[in-house]
C-alpha cells in the first residue's frame, strides 16, 4: 500500500533533490577549473616577472573579492529561479518551506487565437483551501485578485512573504475591489520561460546591471540606450528617450529618485513578453478573473451596445486599467474600483484631478476608428498583465 504525501511534503522533497543536484553540478563546475590550473602550472615555464605580476594582481584583488563574487552569484541564481525571498534572509524557526517555482513552457497551440467570448460570462470561484497549509477556515482566507488561490495571513507570514507593512495591505485590500495579488501573480518574472529568462539575464549582464540593486534615472536611460543599440544597431531617438524617462517616472511614483529592483524586473519581464510572444500567446496568460474584468470594462465603454467602442476609449482603458489605489484618498459612498477602466458616464469616473490629468483626451481621428471585443483584448492584454503586481508603480506606461 503506497504512502500518500501532501502537496507541501512533495514540494519539500523536490526541493531537497534540487539542492542535491545543484550541489553536484557546482562540484562538477569547479573541478575543470582546478584541473586546468594544475595542468597550466605543470607545463608553463614560470618567470620572475610573471610571478611578481601574479602576486600583485592577487594583492590588488583583496580578500573581499570571493565574498563579492559569491554574493553576486547568489543574486543571479535567485533571478534565474524566480525566488523573491531567500531562506537566509529571515529566521527559519517556525517557517514553512518556500515553494519551488517551476517556469512555464510554451505549447504548440499557444500562438493560435483563444476563444474568449464577450457574451459568455465565466463563473469565477476561489479555491476553498489555503494554498500553503491546505486547510479551510472560511472567512479568514485572503483571496488573490488575479488567480483563484486563497491564503491565511499567518501562513504567508510563516512563509516569509508577509512583512509588517504588507500584512496591513493584505488585510485591508484583499476583500475590497482594490484586491491583492499573491506572491505568484505579484512576480511578473515568473511568466517567462527558462529560455526567455536566460535571454533577459544575458541582456542584463551585457549592460552591466547588478541584480537586486536600485536604478537611478541615469542608470535606466543608459540601460535603455544599450538595449536599443544592441537590438536595432542605431542610437535611440530623442522621442524614445523621452518615453523612457516617462516610464522611469511611472516606475517611481513616490519620486524617490530611483526605482526598486522588483519594479524594474517586472517592467523588463513584460517588455520581453511583448517582444518575444504574439498577442494570442499573451491572451492565454489571462486568468478567469482578468477576463471577466475585461468584459465588464468593454461593456461599460460600449454605451450603445453595438459591440464596438472608439479608439479613444480604448486608449483611456490602457491609461486607467488597474489604476493604483490612492491611499491618501478618503473613503466615500461611491466605490471606486481600480481593477478596470471606467466610462465617463459612470458615477466613479469623477475621480481626482491627478487621475484625470494622466488620462489623455481622445482626438477626432481616434474616435473615428472603432474597435471590437477581440481587438480590445489584444490591444490591452499587456496592460492587464502589467497590472498584476501590488506595487504602486506602473510597470508598463502607455504611450501619450
Amino acid at each position: 500500500m503506497g504512502v500518500l504525501m501532501s502537496r507541501r511534503q512533495t514540494v519539500e522533497k523536490v526541493q531537497k533533490v534540487s539542492l542535491a543536484v545543484s550541489a553536484f553540478k557546482d562540484g562538477l563546475r569547479e573541478q575543470p577549473s582546478t584541473r586546468r590550473r594544475a595542468e597550466a602550472g605543470g607545463t608553463r615555464r614560470g618567470t620572475l616577472e610573471q610571478a611578481v605580476q601574479e602576486g600583485e594582481e592577487e594583492a590588488s584583488a583583496g580578500p573581499s573579492q570571493p565574498e563579492e563574487s559569491s554574493t553576486s552569484k547568489a543574486a543571479w541564481e535567485r533571478l534565474r529561479d524566480g525566488r523573491g525571498v531567500e531562506p537566509e534572509e529571515f529566521d527559519r524557526a517556525n517557517r514553512f518551506t518556500p515553494p519551488a517555482f517551476i517556469r512555464p513552457k510554451r505549447e504548440l497551440h499557444d500562438d493560435e487565437p483563444p476563444d474568449i467570448s464577450l457574451e459568455q460570462r465565466e463563473q469565477v470561484l476561489n479555491d476553498e483551501m489555503c494554498e500553503i497549509c491546505e486547510v479551510w477556515t472560511a472567512e479568514s482566507l485572503f483571496p488573490c485578485r488575479v488567480c483563484s488561490r486563497v491564503y491565511h495571513d499567518g501562513c504567508l507570514r510563516r512563509m516569509g512573504y508577509l512583512q509588517n507593512d504588507s500584512a496591513v495591505e493584505v488585510t485591508e485590500t484583499a476583500h475590497t475591489e482594490t484586491g491583492w495579488s499573491c506572491y505568484y501573480c505579484d512576480n511578473l518574472n515568473l511568466l517567462l520561460t527558462e529560455e526567455e529568462m536566460y535571454s533577459l539575464m544575458e541582456t542584463l549582464q551585457h549592460c552591466k546591471i547588478i541584480p537586486e540593486t536600485c536604478l537611478t534615472l541615469d542608470d535606466f536611460l543608459h540601460y535603455k540606450h544599450l538595449v536599443h543599440k544592441q537590438q536595432f544597431e542605431r542610437p535611440m531617438a530623442e522621442a524614445q528617450e523621452e518615453q523612457a524617462a516617462l516610464q522611469f517616472s511611472a516606475l517611481d511614483p513616490d519620486k524617490k529618485g530611483h526605482i526598486e529592483w522588483h519594479d524594474f524586473l517586472s517592467h523588463e519581464s513584460i517588455q520581453l513578453l511583448q517582444k518575444l510572444r504574439p498577442q494570442n500567446a499573451l491572451l492565454r496568460l489571462l486568468t478567469a478573473k482578468e477576463r471577466e474584468r475585461a468584459r465588464a470594462a468593454f461593456l461599460a465603454l460600449d454605451q450603445d451596445s453595438d459591440g464596438f467602442i472608439g479608439e479613444g476609449e480604448c486608449r483611456r482603458a490602457q491609461h486607467t486599467w488597474f489604476r493604483k489605489h490612492q491611499k491618501e484618498t478618503p473613503s466615500c459612498n461611491v466605490s471606486i474600483s481600480h481593477v478596470g477602466p471606467m466610462s465617463e458616464s459612470s458615477p466613479a469616473s469623477s475621480g481626482s484631478g491627478k487621475s484625470q490629468e494622466k488620462t489623455p483626451l481622445p482626438t477626432e481621428q481616434e474616435e473615428a476608428r472603432t474597435i471590437d471585443w477581440p481587438n480590445f483584448l489584444r490591444e490591452n492584454v499587456a496592460y492587464i498583465l502589467a497590472a498584476r503586481p501590488n506595487s504602486a508603480a506602473l510597470h508598463l506606461q502607455p504611450p501619450a
